[in-house]
C-alpha cells in the first residue's frame, strides 16, 4: 500500500542549529515508515550567513535520511536588526508559497509557529492548494510572546497578528502544542467557545544520541580544556540567546559570583554556549564589569551536543515573565538526558516547571525573583559534589525515560495525524 504524503513547512531544518529545525528533523525521520515526507525550508542559514553553494539558485533539492528537502534561498540577515530579520522572515513566506506548486499533491501538510505567524499561513495555503488535512504545531504563540517581551507595543500589529493567527488555528484540522499550559492558551483564545481540535505532545531529546558520560571522557574534558573549564564547577545556559529569556537581568545576578567558590573549592564559571540576538550584549556586560568566569561558546554541532550538555555541573533553564503559557523551554530535555539539575527560572504552573518540581531535578523560582535565583545558585554552590546534586539530576533522566523519549512523542504524533 501506497504511503500517506505529508508536506512539513519548517523555516529551519538539519544542518541549521534552531531547536525546531533538529526537532522537526527527528519527527519527519521517524515517520518515514507511515509517510512519504517532503519538506519545504530555507537554506542552511540560521546564524545569518549563507554559503555560497547556496547562492546561485532559487531553490535547492535534497534527499536528507529518507526526507525530501526543497531549500529556498533567502537573504542574509542580522537578529539584531529587525528590519533584516524581517526582510529574511517574507522571503522565506513567498518563497515556500511558490515552492508549495514544485512537490507533488499532498495528503497531510504539517507546519510549525515559526516565523511567527507566517508558518501557521503557510499550513492553511497547503492545506488549500492540496485539499489536504492540516496539522498546527504551536511551538510558541504569537503575539503573546511578542508582547510579553516588549518586542512590539504597536497594539493595532499585534491585535492583526491575533487575527491571523486565530484564523490559522481555525483552518486547522488539529493543533499540537508543546505544554499543557500551552493547551490552556487555545482555550483562552477562544474563550471556550467553538475552540479547535487540540492535544498535547511534549517535545524530547533523542536519549540515545543525548545521555550521561563519565567527567573525565575524553570528548568532555576537550571541550572544557578548549574553553578554560577545566576543574571548574560549571553552571551552562545552552540554546539560544535570545530575547526570550531574561539573560540581560540573570547576568547581573551572575555578576554577584565573580569570585565565588564551590564548598568543595572549585572556582565557578558560568558558561553560554550559542548565539541570538542579545548576544553583543552579554559580551558587552561581561567586558564592562570584568567578568572574568563568564565564557561564551559557540553553538555545538548536533554530534558534539553531548559533550558540551555533559560539561556542565548545573544548567540553566529559564524563561522571561509572561511566557508561561506561550512558549516551553526543551532545552530542558536535554539538560534532563545528561542527568543534570536545574536551576530553572520559570512561572509557576508552566510546563518545565511543573516537570521539574513534580522529579525535584531542581530549583525554581519566577522570573524576575533575582534574590532567590541568587539563593538557589549559592545552594547548589553549598552542595557541590554531594550526593544530593547527583541525584537531582538522576531523577530528571528518569523521568525522560519513562515519559519523554523521542519514540514515545513520535508515536503520538503518528497516531494523531492518521486519526484525522
Amino acid at each position: 500500500m501506497d504511503k500517506k504524503k505529508l508536506l512539513i513547512y519548517a523555516h529551519y531544518y538539519i544542518p541549521d542549529t534552531a531547536s525546531t529545525g533538529q526537532l522537526l528533523c527527528e519527527l519527519a525521520e521517524g515517520m518515514l515508515k507511515q509517510f512519504d515526507i517532503t519538506v519545504i525550508c530555507v537554506v542552511p542559514s540560521y546564524l545569518g550567513i549563507i554559503e555560497d553553494k547556496y547562492k546561485t539558485q532559487k531553490y535547492y533539492e535534497e534527499n536528507i535520511n529518507g526526507v525530501k528537502v526543497l531549500r529556498i534561498r533567502v537573504p542574509e540577515f542580522s537578529k539584531a536588526k529587525k528590519t533584516s530579520r524581517i526582510k529574511n522572515i517574507v522571503a522565506y513566506f513567498f518563497g515556500a508559497i511558490a515552492a508549495t506548486f514544485k512537490v507533488e499533491k499532498q495528503d497531510y501538510v504539517f507546519s510549525v509557529s515559526q516565523p511567527p505567524i507566517f508558518g501557521g499561513l503557510l499550513g492553511v495555503w497547503g492545506k488549500w492548494i492540496n485539499h489536504a488535512k492540516y496539522i498546527y504545531n504551536i511551538q510558541d504563540f504569537n503575539p503573546e510572546q511578542v508582547i510579553a517581551v516588549g518586542y512590539s507595543r504597536n497594539k493595532l500589529i499585534t491585535e492583526i497578528m491575533m487575527i491571523f493567527d486565530k484564523f490559522s488555528c481555525k483552518r486547522s484540522d488539529l493543533i499540537v502544542t508543546v505544554g499543557r499550559d500551552l493547551v490552556e492558551t487555545v482555550h483562552k483564545r477562544f474563550r471556550g467557545k467553538k475552540v479547535p481540535n487540540t492535544v498535547m505532545i511534549n517535545n524530547w531529546i533523542n536519549e540515545k544520541e543525548i545521555y550521561p558520560l563519565p567527567k573525565n571522557q575524553p570528548k568532555v574534558m576537550e571541550f572544557k580544556n578548549n574553553y578554560g573549564l577545566d576543574g571548574k564547577f560549571v553552571i551552562m545556559y545552552s540554546g539560544n540567546i535570545g530575547l526570550y529569556y531574561d539573560l540581560e537581568n540573570l547576568i547581573k545576578v551572575i555578576e554577584k559570583f565573580k569570585d565565588a567558590k564551590t564548598s568543595d573549592g572549585r572556582n565557578v564559571s558560568f558558561a553560554f554556549v550559542g548565539a541570538g540576538s542579545i548576544l553583543e550584549k552579554l559580551i558587552t556586560y561581561k567586558e564592562e564589569h570584568h567578568m572574568d568566569n563568564v565564557v561564551f561558546i559557540p553553538y555545538q554541532a548536533k554530534g558534539d551536543l553531548i559533550y558540551s550538555l555533559n560539561a556542565a555541573d548545573i544548567h540553566w533553564c529559564v524563561n522571561a515573565k509572561g511566557i508561561k503559557g506561550v512558549s516551553c523551554p526543551s532545552k530542558y530535555y536535554g539538560v534532563a538526558a545528561v542527568g543534570k539539575p536545574v536551576i530553572g527560572v520559570l512561572e509557576s504552573g508552566s510546563e518545565v516547571r511543573c516537570i521539574i518540581e513534580n522529579t525535584n531535578s531542581g530549583l525554581c523560582s519566577e522570573p524576575g525573583d533575582y534574590e532567590l535565583v541568587e539563593q538557589n545558585i549559592n545552594w547548589f554552590l553549598e552542595n557541590a559534589g554531594t550526593d544530593k546534586v547527583m541525584e537531582m539530576g538522576n531523577r530528571g533522566r528518569t523521568y525522560i525515560l519513562d515519559y519523554l523519549t523521542r519514540d514515545i512523542s513520535i508515536a503520538k504524533y503518528t497516531k494523531e495525524i492518521l486519526s484525522l
